[in-house]
């Protein structure tokens, strides 16, 4: 708790953690500055529980490979064009895959309809709508981790109340923004002025450590009176599951949305014991006890990236494409092979190529003329252009310091030195 928060806050949230058997551990501040030394002197009360953050690249992986071991299919750049509805029943989805444009009819007993802050565009294909309120949240990372535990806030919940460490980097999140449509991701000064603001609040001199890279995601919420005003931050984010046979009376078809990512699999067994129970399925979920397969977890460590370097043989050595992240071009080869996708976004999602501090300035060229080489069908760029568009994107609203001398270099290469003339400039 900091001397902006909320006096009698601390003791609230400590009795509910207790009621509702949540660990919850008061430390003194001298032992939360020995854990965490660049922590603000003068906090008040601090708190240990029990928090972690994740890779979630890999953890989408890890997922697709449980539904490919279970049976599943996975489509990637499908885009649903529309349901198609036989009395009152939804029979069949009309798909377009789009690096082919080809249409694709899929038929099934039952269609869950879990497309987040799309959710609500799905449903009414089928003549459905229910009441969703859509919140951008955006967040900022920073260069390097000033922290190695994850920071919050002990207040209500607001912008700009945690610092969470992943990978090489530290995040300062979060926003919260009422938008009308999933695709309203622009990032507004203010929102990078709070976030800077808030976390100078933790962590005094915050603002000597370099802003990375920003972006924002959409949440859906769901607002249960239809026209009701009021902020999406003020509403819950618990999950909600609508049957629409119940609901709409449209049979085999149900919606999920809301919840977050720490209550994914909670979500994933309501969802599914709808389904179930709609199919004349018995079987017991296992979500909830079912490890991700073991044995393809590969946690991300540049200190692993390293080590491998150091110990190779100078003929053995490979070649370094990613300075920043110790990305080889064999690692570069084998993503583009195994993914069968020319997309260096993927690539980058795989092995954070061009996710260091100098934001792809000089790997995206090489892994591009890399993919140009190794793709059976290379896209005439080696799919440059749309990844320098991409990276280009979340530093533009951080153009200051040594951030827009970066940003100015990045530019000279792919504008001046190799007539890459698809990046946006900077507006005035």
């Amino acid at each position: 708790a900091t001397h902006a928060d909320p006096v009698d806050y601390p003791d609230r949230w400590f009795t509910a953690c207790h009621e509702h058997g949540i660990y919850v551990e008061e430390i003194s501040t001298e032992r939360a500055l020995r854990i965490e030394p660049d922590l603000n002197p003068n906090i008040s009360r601090s708190f240990r529980v029990l928090d972690a953050s994740l890779d979630s690249f890999e953890l989408l992986h890890l997922l697709v490979s449980a539904i490919r071991r279970a049976g599943g299919q996975v489509w990637l750049r499908h885009r649903l064009e529309s349901l198609t509805i036989d009395r009152n029943t939804v029979v069949a989805a009309e798909v377009t895959k789009l690096t082919t444009g080809e249409r694709v009819t899929i038929r099934a007993d039952f269609f869950a309809n879990a497309a987040g802050p799309w959710a609500r565009q799905v449903a009414n294909l089928a003549g459905i709508d229910f009441p969703i309120a859509l919140g951008k949240g955006t967040m900022v990372a920073l260069t390097s981790r000033p922290v190695h535990t994850i920071i919050n806030r002990c207040r209500p919940p607001s912008d700009g109340d945690i610092i969470v460490p992943v990978g090489t980097v530290a995040v300062l999140g979060t926003t919260d923004v009422e938008v009308e449509s999933p695709t309203e991701l622009a990032i507004e000064p203010r929102e990078i002025d709070l976030l800077l603001a808030q976390g100078e609040i933790l962590l005094p001199g915050l603002s000597k450590y370099r802003p990375l890279r920003a972006w924002a995601g959409v949440r859906p919420l769901y607002r249960p009176v239809r026209g009701e005003s009021g902020s999406t931050r003020a509403l819950p984010r618990g999950h909600v599951l609508l049957d629409h046979a119940e609901s709409d009376g449209v049979f085999k078809m149900a919606s999920i949305f809301g919840g977050k990512l720490t209550t994914f699999r909670l979500m994933a067994e309501h969802a599914m014991d709808l389904v179930a129970r709609q199919l004349g399925v018995g079987t017991a979920c296992r979500t909830g006890d079912t490890p991700l397969d073991p044995e393809r977890r590969k946690f991300f460590t540049l200190s692993t990236r390293l080590a491998e370097l150091e110990t190779s043989s100078e003929t053995d050595r490979e070649q370094i494409i990613c300075e920043c992240e110790l990305v080889t071009r064999s690692a570069i080869e084998e993503a583009l092979r195994s993914s069968s996708s020319p997309d260096l976004d993927d690539v980058r999602r795989d092995l954070r190529l061009g996710m260091g501090p100098c934001q792809a300035g000089f790997c995206a060229y090489r892994a591009a003329g890399i993919a140009h080489e190794v793709m059976p069908s290379p896209i005439p760029d080696g799919g440059l252009s749309e990844f320098l568009k991409e990276r280009w994107r979340g530093i533009r609203p951080l153009g200051w310091g040594e951030t827009l001398c970066q940003m100015e270099l990045t530019r000279r290469i792919y504008l001046d030195l190799l007539h890459t003339h698809m990046i946006q400039e900077p507006s005035k």
